[in-house]
């Protein structure tokens, strides 16, 4: 046995192969030449005879009889490498990793102060920019005599703003979530887009009940209004809108100046777009004052305060066990999403949170209560998710009030009745040192001055608009409304002589003399569909509805009959919710609306198309498709999904802050978002 390499041994070869091996030589020797003396004997790697000393090279061009590769042949033992053991081995790689982390961190590192640095400007940025006289100096008029902006100072900020200045004229009210998806729809330069607003940030309001408790920084919540705005080259102006005048399209606006003074001036419009929002509805209880409410960035702040504040009183030595047992009583008064959400981050802050830096008698001590005056909290869900939040909270110590009824709200405690076993309504009084006050939404002092101006206005909660979101009353296609301060009116059976006109007309006959057949009845289903699309559901079997009502059996339906055939189905249609997700729809609804009407404007010009019904003509009936509930419980979260209900632990927690996260409204804040949930888990809930 001989060794060939480092570690390959190979066994003596037989008679045959070596007679094999000979021939193969021979005839290498006739057609070549080596540079070194080559034996048949040194040809052979397994021949023994090889000298020890002996070592031969082979070298030869590339030939399916001859060796490729070159190998020193040798019968010395190879030489021994020295062993280095397993400490050895680690500490090598465990350097050699920690060297590339820090290579790779370093270059990040240094890529992100090269960044830095080149968002700093030494130069000075500002240029001569025109300023249209009108904008400085801009003339009075209209009912009131006040300044008419008819251009504003930014007009000519850039070309493409110079070049939108004399497109029709659109004025977004509200800074919410319809108007932010209505400007994410649009196009730039198709419209003058002015959006007015009271703040000049858009507020994601869905997680606003975690910012109260630091589980997220209020800035993760808030998007500056005019990045979006610059997005299709629109302006803002922080201020108020106090009044419309249809017959001028002019709209009233208020604005503090420095001195603190109110300035009212008229900002002209082509179309106007209403998305307001809504406020607390007080439901006629006394002593609101002394409640905190959660609509906007300005409440989470002072209701954060007011937690910490409550916190630091309870722990001071002056302070009594019952003062203290008040001061850590939190009620929160309604039982709707938002109240739910809050009472669980309360909860959760309390319960997670307070132990690391307060004494631990406050968490002993305080109590946490939600009153609502339904049979189960989160009454819209579906009833098995309600009670789930209400075992999830008996299981939390949360204290759940159902068939409770607010009747006053005082300093220290509240007053509220609720039934006993006997059915008896008795009073009861619940100490307390904080109360959030969520218990629906009403309208703005804006929309009751327009209601009040409208004859066909006749809802108290909400501006009625039609199914294009046309407000009610309004002159035709200049007036729209979208989100919390509005409801889209069905009134069915309101317009049956509109659906009958055509039919009429073509016999000669009056709508309500006539009888109409099952096809006749199947095309006025079909346009009751197109103008009202929330009925579909309910029109979906046109045979037994028309054999239902068809109560003389005469195969025909009279006016009577169809009247009061849509009228059930009228009654059988609601409202559509107050939620973010159906002021989206709107908005986004409303963005490709006006982009089809941009595009449609050359051929109705053409055809002298001014008037009637444009939207119709143009685009559908707006549509709403309801996308499913969730909410958060503590530690957990409820589902409502088109029919489909569930709900979980932290797993669930994690889909719903996915579904959030993937809502948000820009990448800046998403960011943000991850953040806090990383920070909350390393450092605990902000300032607690």
């Amino acid at each position: 046995m001989i060794r060939i390499g480092p570690s390959r041994v190979l066994a003596a070869p037989s008679k045959q192969s070596l007679h094999s091996t000979l021939q193969t030589w021979q005839r290498y020797r006739q057609s070549h030449t080596c540079s070194k003396e080559l034996t048949a004997k040194s040809y052979h790697p397994n021949l023994r005879l090889i000298s020890p000393s002996r070592i031969c090279h082979l070298i030869a061009p590339r030939s399916p009889f001859k060796p490729q590769l070159i190998r020193a042949i040798s019968t010395n033992p190879n030489p021994i490498s020295p062993s280095r053991g397993p400490f050895y081995r680690f500490f090598y790689r465990l350097f050699a990793y920690t060297g590339g982390f820090i290579l790779v961190a370093g270059g990040f590192v240094l890529g992100f102060f090269i960044y830095d640095a080149s968002t700093y400007r030494e130069d000075l940025s500002y240029t001569d920019i025109p300023v249209a006289t009108e904008a400085l100096y801009p003339r009075k008029g209209g009912p009131k005599n006040l300044p008419i902006a008819d251009a504003l100072v930014d007009d000519d900020d850039s070309p493409e703003n110079t070049r939108s200045k004399h497109k029709p004229k659109l004025v977004v009210l509200g800074s919410g979530w319809g108007s932010v998806a209505l400007l994410k729809q649009l196009k730039p330069e198709d419209y003058h887009i002015t959006v007015v607003s009271p703040v000049n940030y858009f507020l994601f309001t869905p997680m606003l009940p975690s910012a109260t408790v630091g589980t997220l920084e209020l800035r993760s919540l808030v998007e500056p209004i005019r990045r979006i705005v610059q997005r299709v080259k629109g302006h803002f102006l922080r201020a108020e809108a106090v009044d419309v005048e249809f017959s001028e399209r002019l709209l009233e606006v208020a604005q503090t100046d420095a001195n603190g003074e109110k300035r009212h001036f008229y900002l002209p419009y082509d179309k106007l777009v209403i998305g307001v929002g809504s406020t607390t509805n007080p439901h006629g209880v006394s002593g609101l004052e002394n409640c905190y409410f959660l609509k906007d960035i300005e409440d989470a702040r002072k209701i954060r305060n007011k937690i910490l504040e409550n916190l630091e009183h309870a722990c001071l030595p002056t302070t009594i066990d019952d003062e203290r047992k008040r001061l850590l009583s939190f009620v929160v008064c309604g039982g709707g999403p938002t109240g739910v959400e809050f009472a669980a981050e309360l909860f959760d802050l309390l319960n997670e949170d307070l132990g690391r830096s307060f004494p631990k008698i406050l968490r002993n001590e305080i109590s946490v209560h939600v009153i609502q005056s339904r049979g189960h909290i989160l009454n819209t869900y579906d009833e098995a998710l309600s009670r789930y939040a209400e075992e999830r909270f008996a299981h939390d110590q949360v204290e759940v009030l159902t068939n409770s009824r607010v009747k006053e709200v005082r300093p220290d405690k509240i007053l509220f009745t609720q039934k006993n076993e006997q059915d008896e309504t008795v009073t009861k009084e619940l100490p307390m040192g904080f109360c959030l006050w969520s218990t629906g939404v009403s309208q703005t002092d804006f929309c009751k001055r327009l209601a009040s101006k409208i004859p066909t206005q006749t809802n108290r909660h909400a501006l009625e608009t039609d199914t294009h979101l046309r407000l009610n009353g309004a002159p035709l296609g200049s007036v729209y409304a979208i989100g919390d301060c509005s409801t889209v009116q069905n009134n069915i059976a309101d317009h049956l002589v509109t659906f009958l006109r055509s039919l009429a007309l073509e016999r000669h006959k009056d709508p309500e003399q006539m009888r109409i057949t099952f096809k006749e009845w199947r095309a006025v289903a079909q346009k009751v569909k197109k103008r009202f699309p929330q009925a579909r559901d309910h029109l979906r079997r046109l045979d037994k509805l028309f054999e239902q009502y068809d109560k003389d059996k005469s195969g025909t339906l009279d006016f009577g009959e169809l009247r009061e055939l849509l009228i059930q189905i009228d009654n059988k249609l609601t409202s559509l919710p107050a939620t973010a997700q159906r002021a989206h729809q709107q908005g986004h609804y409303l963005g490709r609306k006006f982009n089809k009407l941009v595009q449609a404007a050359p051929g109705m010009a053409a055809n002298e198309m001014s008037y009637g019904d444009l939207d119709d003509a143009v685009y559908k009936a707006f549509e709403y498709k309801h996308l499913g509930n969730l909410a958060y419980i503590g530690n957990s979260a409820v589902f409502d999904i088109n029919g489909l209900s569930f709900s979980g632990g932290l797993l669930a927690v994690y889909l719903w802050r996915s579904v959030y996260f993937a809502q948000s409204v820009s990448f800046r804040t998403r960011v943000l978002l991850a953040m806090d949930w990383s920070k909350r888990a390393m450092f605990g809930r902000g300032e607690f």
